[in-house]
Formats: structure tokens, sequence, C-alpha cells
């Protein structure tokens, strides 16, 4: 049996399952956020509630992402209308974001097509033969001190608001997007107050940072894969051009699995909620590697594509 044939038999989808997780998901959501906002005066329950807020708003943008790819729900207009909606609570407008993704998808370690993944790579030639202003900023954009807090800030409440395409892929979407955005803060403040709003804008940020770090890590490791056509392998890129984060079971329920995006890239039509279960039950055969908590934080060092060496490598001394 070869891998595609494997993972074939976990690309099924259950309605029964992916309402458990969708809205058991926005259940989590719900309930925490009014913990949080109604409890905020003990730091003890509004920082737990908060985190918890968070973690389920990483998992909504999950889901989201999975009905992007129309394979968390049977049927296509089931995806489509549950990504629609979850669309105001992830921030991110559903049909641009599905069609950015697929590009991403499409391009996975692809050098002459790094424009369509989230997080811009140079290589170790560029790098040399870029100007003082030009490392300055990508030495900046690559610090994961600025990467997770501001990147996280920037996307989410920024630049999603009008996402790169969104005048090819569905400017009305985008616009009816951010209306119903605007009217789920109104609503929250005409119930909670200004405190309400500041505590969902608070840890949907937290949620943010965890997402970031998350994309980060994806595609941003030592052994990671780029080439350039004709040389590039789609297969190869997918499964050694994406990482399986190894952060134990109850971490990757709380994200919906997308820490397993090596089997994700290889198989998009698998749902998340069998993830999981495909990648530990590969056979050995196909064995693939995971990565530990301390190496994807020493990861974060991890700058420059070398094209020589096929390794990501830290800043030149």
């Amino acid at each position: 049996m070869d891998l595609r044939r494997y993972t074939r038999q976990y690309a099924k989808q259950d309605n029964r399952l992916a309402a458990l997780s969708y809205f058991g998901t926005f259940a989590v959501y719900a309930l925490s956020l009014s913990l949080a906002i109604t409890q905020a005066e003990h730091w003890y329950v509004l920082l737990p509630a908060g985190v918890i807020f968070a973690f389920a708003s990483v998992r909504l943008y999950v889901l989201q992402h999975d009905l992007g790819h129309h394979s968390l729900f049977e049927t296509r207009t089931q995806n489509e209308i549950a990504g629609h909606l979850v669309s105001p609570f992830t921030f991110a407008p559903f049909e641009v974001m599905k069609q950015n993704h697929n590009l991403h998808h499409a391009n996975i370690g692809n050098l002459d097509h790094r424009e369509t993944g989230e997080i811009h790579t140079m290589t170790l030639k560029e790098w040399a033969q870029a100007g003082f202003w030009d490392r300055l900023y990508y030495r900046l954009y690559r610090n994961p001190l600025i990467l997770v807090p501001l990147g996280a800030a920037f996307t989410y409440f920024i630049r999603y608001r009008w996402p790169k395409n969104s005048s090819q892929f569905g400017a009305l979407g985008v616009v009816l997007h951010n209306i119903a955005i605007l009217c789920l803060l109104w609503l929250l403040y005409r119930i909670t107050g200004t405190q309400g709003v500041m505590i969902w804008l608070g840890f949907s940020f937290l949620g943010g940072m965890i997402g970031v770090f998350l994309v980060y890590l994806q595609h941003n490791f030592e052994d990671t894969y780029w080439d350039r056509r004709p040389d590039l392998q789609p297969a190869e890129a997918a499964l050694q051009g994406s990482s399986c984060l190894d952060f134990g079971w109850f971490f990757d329920f709380a994200v919906a699995n997308i820490t397993l995006h090596d089997i994700h890239h290889f198989n998009a039509r698998i749902p998340s909620y069998r993830l999981r279960q495909c990648h530990y039950n590969l056979p050995p055969d196909f064995a693939l590697r995971r990565i530990k908590f301390g190496e994807a934080l020493s990861a974060l060092s991890l700058k420059l594509w070398d094209e020589d060496k096929k390794k990501l490598v830290p800043f030149p001394v």
C-alpha cells in the first residue's frame, strides 16, 4: 500500500463528528468568554478562562481552514455555509482566505512562489546580495518578539480587513465580513460594555499569537523543503516541508490537530478529527519525523534557506 492510498481511508467526512467539533468549539468559545467577562474582577478566573477562549479562537480558525478545504462536513454546501458563519469570529473572510490558502497548497515548497506562503523566507544568497535596509527589515520581520505579537495584531485586526487578492476572489464578501465583525462588536458592547469588548479583543489577540506561532512552525524548521521547478517534488514538499509538532494529545485536541501539518498537506481532504489517527497509525515504512517543543523553540532562530545545504539556517555571524 502506498501513502496516498493509505491516507484516503481517513479522508472520510462524518457530519456527527463535524458538528460535535464545530458546535462544541463554539460552546467552549462562548462559555469561556462569558466566564472571563462576568468574573473579570477575579484574575484567577479571568486568566484561565481567557486562555481557554484564546485556544477556542484558534480552534475555530483551524475549523474554518478545514471548511475551506470542504473536508469538515459531508457536502460542499454545508462546508461553505459553516465557513461563512464562523468567519466573523476568526477575523478571516472565508472566501478570500479559502482561495489564498489553496494557492499556498498548490505552491508549497516552491522558491519561485514564496508569495503564497504565510511567512516569507529569504535564501542565503538573497541575504548576501541584500542592502542594509532590506537586511534590517528582514531581521526585524523574523524576530519572534516582533513576528508573533505584532504579526498577530497586524494580520488578524488589520490585514484581514482587506486580505491579498480580495478584489480577485470576492470584494463584496470581505466588506460584508467586516460589517459582521462590527455588528458583533456592537452587540457585545451593548451587552457587556467596554470591558467586555476589551476582554474579547485582548484574548483574541492571545489566540492570534498562538496561531502565528503555529503557522511559523508549520514550515520553518531546519530540515524543511524548498526547491525550484523542474526539480520540485510536490509530495516531498508536502511531507518534508510541513511539520508534525509533537506537543502531546491535549495540545493537538486544543488546536484541532493543525499540528499534524505534514499529513494535512499530503492529503487536505482528511478532516481535522481524523488527522491524529491517520498520523499515529502510519505503518513503519511511512514513519514521519515529529518535532518536540524544545526543537520547535530552537527553530525560531532559523531565518534563511541555504540552497546548497538544503537547510534552514540562522543569520550569518
